[in-house]
């Protein structure tokens, strides 16, 4: 079933959030915030037809065109559309993230090639930092933090502290499922903690509605139900595989993605053998594990 249109919500006068329903698999949410001088656009999208699409709904609020454009992280979904925006906006993101994004290519054709993904071409970042930094936009000021490694080795957040809102990319999935094949379960459950200490009031996650503080309780809560799944199995020497299809997911059955369980149950069990956090996983037997999870059936992109 096709996914319902994309949407802009203000947030405020100058903060809008752009929803990609219903936050499935390559379906992420974006962001723009400005003063009406300056835009900064908080990633882009998969395809170059919902990335126009992404541009024109930052132009219908009377926003101009992108000068910065804050990646979340490498995956495709946010990343794509960089060069539809470039060079007349500068790309911002982790150095991580444009190393991870440009040795990953157009990966996303490989694991659904049956996506119209347009004339996508792969761009990196043109500015990078490793802690934090801070882009003014106009009068507003956007703090730009990487959280450790958590989703995935090269995470950014988009922190507004004049409007207490918070864009947490993918650290943060409303009704979905949290994934970090890419980063670590450790380092997912220390970035919470950075995010609550920053007292955002509205969070946009990386995919779903738009949410409050109260989504980190929900998150840890599944990071913290892996876990056990993970030590008990490890231990017992079952593999993920054999893990997941055994483990009842409990109040977190009904999120989607649920299959995404195996995959970090890969990365769970890597840790437990003490390989270091976000150290590279072929990521083909994960998928394949998620494939068998789902019925025997690659899970469906709608990008």
């Amino acid at each position: 079933m096709p996914a319902a249109e994309p949407y802009t919500c203000a947030l405020a006068d100058d903060v809008h959030a752009y929803v990609q329903p219903d936050g499935g698999w390559c379906l992420n949410n974006a962001g723009f915030v400005g003063d009406g001088t300056t835009t900064l656009l908080v990633d882009t999208a998969a395809t170059e037809r919902r990335t126009r699409a992404l541009a024109a709904a930052v132009a219908a609020t009377g926003a101009p065109a992108p000068r910065f454009v804050v990646n979340t992280h490498h995956h495709g979904d946010h990343t794509y559309g960089n060069g539809l925006f470039a060079p007349s906006a500068t790309i911002v993101s982790h150095a991580d993230c444009r190393r991870e994004a440009l040795a990953s290519g157009h990966n996303l054709a490989l694991v659904w090639p049956g996506i119209d993904y347009g004339d996508i071409r792969i761009r990196g970042a043109d500015l990078t930092y490793t802690d934090r930094t801070r882009v003014h936009v106009g009068g507003i000021d956007a703090e730009i933090i990487h959280p450790g490694v958590a989703h995935t080795v090269g995470d950014s957040v988009v922190w507004l502290p004049h409007r207490r809102v918070l864009f947490a990319g993918d650290l943060v999935f409303e009704g979905g499922t949290p994934f970090f094949l890419m980063g670590s379960l450790s380092g997912s459950l220390r970035a919470l903690e950075v995010l609550r200490g920053l007292g955002a009031e509205t969070v946009v996650p990386g995919h779903g509605a738009i949410t409050d503080p109260s989504e980190f309780d929900r998150t840890e809560r599944y990071l913290r139900f892996v876990a056990e799944v993970a030590q008990e199995n490890h231990a017992a020497g079952r593999t993920p595989l054999q893990a997941a299809q055994a483990t009842d997911l409990g109040e977190f059955a009904e999120w989607r993605e649920s299959e995404r369980l195996v995959a970090n149950l890969h990365r769970a069990y890597a840790e437990l053998d003490g390989r270091p956090e976000g150290t590279p996983l072929d990521p083909l037997p994960a998928f394949h594990d998620m494939a068998v999870v789902n019925g025997g059936e690659m899970v469906a992109s709608h990008a």
